[in-house]
């Protein structure tokens, strides 16, 4: 039996080691449409793996976009609160240079295209505020409170055509009105054409009329003009405020006779 299987195994090699014409043919059809098989099936798994790969990246992204966009928000509410927090801090050192009562308060509506160059404030009469009151930024003078309800208060900006405010030039101390001229800003009107009047002086409130303290920032004097005949000059104010930016001003409790 042990010899049997000794030729049986050796005539199997010797055969196997034989390729026949058949089994030649059946070879090379295989070898390339196997060939293509494997190729294709290891491009779908690397295609696969990409696609894998991508999907899992994408959500990543996604995660980190909203990541991002979470603490953008958080970075732009703390720039807010520490810009709101200069700006109050610089209302407030002006708040303790007076000695009027004052209240701070939140524009909420800035109408300078109509006829009338007014804003409206959040605080009123529940506030202590009335009619006729100063309003104040921390570069100079707004206007003034021409109307109140409870909790809101319109006031009337410096450069309305309907606002007038006693003024005076700082360096050469000439007295006159400073009258609203719209986009234009303001003219100081019934300055002595004898003054010395240049530009660049600082105009500030006279405080005559009872209306504003004395000495507040109105703005500086951007031109002047003698006009033949005329008694007066022709000078031309830019308000210290710029009026497109306020978000809060504050009010003065102050009466005519000058008590808070």
């Amino acid at each position: 039996m042990l010899i049997i299987s000794l030729i049986i195994l050796s005539y199997s090699a010797v055969r196997l080691s034989e390729t026949g014409l058949l089994r030649k043919m059946v070879l090379e059809t295989a070898a390339p449409i196997e060939d293509v098989i494997n190729i294709s099936l290891k491009s779908l798994h690397d295609v696969w793996k990409r696609y894998l790969f991508l999907v899992g990246l994408e959500d990543e992204n996604r995660r980190l976009q909203h990541e991002n966009a979470v603490l953008n928000e958080k970075i732009n509410r703390y720039r807010e609160g520490y810009l709101e927090g200069i700006r109050l801090q610089k209302l407030l050192n002006i708040k303790d240079g007076f000695k009027y009562q004052a209240v701070v308060a939140r524009v909420i509506d800035n109408d300078r295209t109509t006829l009338f160059k007014t804003l409206l404030i959040n605080k009123g009469t529940a506030e202590g505020l009335r009619v006729g009151l100063p309003v104040l930024a921390d570069q100079g003078v707004v206007g003034r409170i021409i109307e109140t309800s409870w909790h809101a208060s319109r006031v009337l900006l410096m450069i309305d055509e309907n606002s007038n405010i006693d003024a005076l030039i700082q360096r050469s101390r000439a007295q006159g009105i400073l009258q609203g001229a719209g986009p234009a800003g303001c003219n100081l009107k019934y300055i002595s054409r004898v003054e010395d009047i240049q530009a660049g002086d600082v105009v500030l409130t006279s405080g005559l009329a009872g209306v504003f303290p004395k000495g507040l920032l109105l703005g500086v004097v951007t031109g002047a003009s003698r006009r033949e005949g005329g008694l007066f000059q022709k000078i031309d104010v830019s308000p210290a405020v710029d009026f497109s930016k306020l978000e809060d001003v504050l009010a003065l409790i102050f009466d005519a006779g000058g008590k808070p």
